[in-house]
């Protein structure tokens, strides 16, 4: 009977290890492999790529009746080119896209070359977190440094250390952060440290010491307050149900 227990001990086992690599490897597919996430990533600044929503211009140079337009990128990273159909252009740039089009279009063709331009739709940001105004997403243009960065979204004037401003560039392997004394630029002019942003880059504006003790104690007494408010609250209209009705009416009866 020992032996037989064990036995279903052991099948248990071995069933629930496989269920668990199996769960780990179902896991281990949807994990990013590179860079912030990003299905389509590049450098824009050195050279613009393809991304969701993008306009794409082209023209056929040879046959310019025939192929010339103007199409966005779907969803599905795909545009439609005349006389070829559905064609997968999310990702290229710009030289890439031109001689990927050529090809496509050269078994219709006896001549043709396709020249493209590429207007970005605005999925391409950056990102700003932590003491500053307006934090959250912004579009990227390009050629934009860190000091700009910082200053757009509005740093807390108390509140934010900017001597402590962080770059993150993130990815899984080699994720890369900077810490920047942001104020040196005004303070003695030293611009070294004043980094070109690239789309998908977080800029992080931590708060001082101050502001952290302060967020702290908030913390910790708010919640305390809120809880003998309630309780006062219960106490006076207990002992005067009038009172219930006069903060009613204070509030404009909402409770």
């Amino acid at each position: 009977m020992a032996k037989v227990a064990l036995l279903v001990v052991f099948a248990f086992g071995a069933l629930a290890s496989c269920s668990a690599t199996l769960e780990n490897k179902r896991i281990l597919q949807y994990l990013n492999q590179g860079g912030f996430g990003k299905r389509y990533t590049g450098n824009a600044q050195e050279q613009n790529y393809v991304s969701i929503g993008d306009t794409i211009t082209f023209l056929d140079t040879f046959n310019q009746e025939e192929v010339s337009g103007t199409a966005v990128v779907d969803i599905d990273g795909t545009i439609l080119l005349p006389e070829v159909g559905n064609v997968y252009v999310a990702g290229f740039t710009r030289s890439e896209l031109e001689s990927y089009l050529t090809q496509k279009l050269a078994p219709y063709f006896v001549e043709t070359d396709v020249k493209v331009n590429i207007r970005t739709g605005g999925k391409k940001v950056y990102y700003v977190m932590g003491q500053v105004g307006r934090p959250g997403p912004y579009p990227y243009s390009g050629d934009l440094t860190l000091y700009e960065a910082v200053l757009l979204a509005g740093p807390d004037e108390f509140g934010a250390n900017l001597g402590r401003v962080r770059l993150i560039r993130a990815d899984p392997r080699d994720p890369l952060v900077i810490t920047v004394d942001a104020t040196e630029i005004w303070t003695s002019g030293d611009s070294t440290y004043n980094i070109q942003v690239h789309e998908y880059d977080i800029v992080y504006v931590p708060p001082t010491l101050l502001q952290s003790v302060a967020d702290l104690v908030s913390g910790v007494f708010v919640p305390i307050t809120s809880v003998l408010r309630d309780v006062l609250y219960a106490i006076f209209a207990f002992d005067d149900p009038r009172f219930l009705f006069s903060r009613g009416r204070r509030n404009n009866n909402v409770f």
